[in-house]
């Protein structure tokens, strides 16, 4: 399985009452798909999996399954702090038409890398799918080690990683020593250009919910081979992708939906809102983009 092209990291909306919004969810989908993203991937940290009931994100899998159009790749987030409710999740993902799932690393726990090479093999024997490791240190505490991605590299479900960690010597190192073997996912999204010259052909991208056309341009450009081109786009880019990366990630991908004319609701607890000083320099940096 060969993953390309911007797939979004997708919010999860909430109306007034704090349920979750389809409606909302209907319109943001299609307006991404207009943008021109590739895939969906639910229930990622973007999408707040870690505040909602095992119903909800059951419910929200298969919203998103069912919006799906053939050739759209779909990835599930069924990540939990404990083995068995990852596996718990993953075979519910599975029931679901999802044979992709991603997973970071267990959170709070902090295993070492010998009990997370256990976590993601349990995994991957008690259910029939494809692995998407999700190295994100600065969120979860540890990182994905080379060498218990040297004991997965020839397993053939595990085909990426998204990575996260925001240190681009970590992509050209993956590039160079898994190249046709794990791919190289770009999850830096101020970085994003550096990673796909380094090789990432997808990018699993939370901004793509409020910038989808812009990433997607960005994409596509460095695909056709004006690199200097690129460099513009990313230069565009740059100041709100560092902006979304110095705090407040979800907050203000939200807020920034809210911007171009797609609101999904504001965050549950205990993520709070934005100050005024954050809407007011996000709103600034993110003004090039939309218009």
């Amino acid at each position: 399985m060969k993953l390309s092209g911007v797939m979004p990291a997708l919010v999860t909306p909430f109306d007034a009452n704090n349920r979750v919004d389809f409606k909302a969810f209907e319109k943001h989908l299609t307006n991404l798909r207009a943008a021109g993203v590739t895939g969906w991937v639910p229930l990622g940290s973007t999408g707040e999996y870690f505040s909602m009931s095992n119903d909800e994100r059951e419910d929200v899998l298969k919203f998103v399954k069912d919006f799906a159009k053939e050739g759209e790749a779909l990835i599930a987030g069924t990540n939990a702090p404990a083995t068995r409710e990852v596996i718990e999740n993953t075979l519910r993902a599975k029931e679901i038409g999802y044979d992709t799932v991603l997973l970071a690393t267990p959170f709070y726990t902090r295993p070492t890398q010998d009990e997370l090479l256990a976590h993601y093999r349990a995994v991957l024997d008690a259910a029939d799918v494809n692995l998407v490791m999700y190295n994100y240190p600065p969120k979860d505490g540890i990182e994905i080690g080379f060498d218990l991605m040297d004991a997965l590299a020839d397993d053939p479900r595990v085909i990426g990683i998204k990575e996260s960690s925001g240190v681009l010597q970590r992509a050209v190192d993956i590039h160079a020593r898994y190249n046709g073997r794990i791919d190289l996912i770009s999850g830096s999204d101020d970085i994003a250009l550096d990673f796909m010259f380094w090789g990432a052909d997808c990018w699993i991208c939370g901004p793509a919910n409020c910038m989808a056309e812009a990433c997607v341009d960005l994409d596509r450009t460095f695909r056709s081979g004006d690199l200097a081109k690129a460099r513009e786009k990313m230069t565009v880019l740059y100041r709100a992708m560092n902006i979304l990366e110095s705090g407040k990630f979800v907050q203000k991908i939200k807020y920034g939906c809210e911007l171009q004319g797609t609101p999904v609701g504001t965050c549950r607890a205990p993520l709070g809102e934005l100050t005024e000083s954050e809407k007011v320099d996000f709103r600034a940096a993110i003004a090039p983009i939309l218009n």
